[in-house]
Parts: C-alpha cells; structure tokens; sequence
C-alpha cells in the first residue's frame, strides 16, 4: 500500500520552529539563536507549555525587512 501523496500546492512546513529549526533557516549555531534572543536581535517567540517556538511566518517578514532589531524598521527608525 503506497502512502497518500500530498497536493503539490499544500505547504507541509512546521508553521511553528525549535530552536535548531531556527538556526538551520538562518545557518547559524543554535547557541547564536539564544544569545540573538537575549540581546533582543530577533523576534519574540512564543512559549507553549515548557516550549519556546518561533513563529515560521514572522520570521520570514523579519528575513525579508533585512532582519532589522524588533520594534525598529530597515531604515532604523522605531515603529509605532
């Protein structure tokens, strides 16, 4: 029995990443991860239970803007 294949279109992407998750999509050690975090260089996760999760969709905004600190646009002038 072969297994249901999946539509072409359909995303099967986690929409919620680890830690390691993180670092493979921004090719940086998982320790990095931690520390961008701690310095507030990186959008917020969110906190399920015991887990820490990045949110794939903000992620790939905060990639595509140039990665710029959270609460600050590419040009560097906060946000409102």
């Amino acid at each position: 029995m072969t297994p249901p294949q999946t539509p072409l279109n359909e995303d099967t992407s986690p929409l919620l990443l680890t830690a390691a998750q993180v670092a493979g999509l921004l090719q940086i050690g998982e320790r990095t991860v931690w520390r961008l975090l701690s310095a507030g260089a990186i959008v917020a996760p969110v906190r399920i239970g015991g887990a820490t999760r990045w949110r794939r969709g903000s992620l790939e905004r905060w990639i595509d803007a140039g990665c710029p600190r959270p609460g600050e646009t590419t040009g560097g002038e906060p946000t409102v």
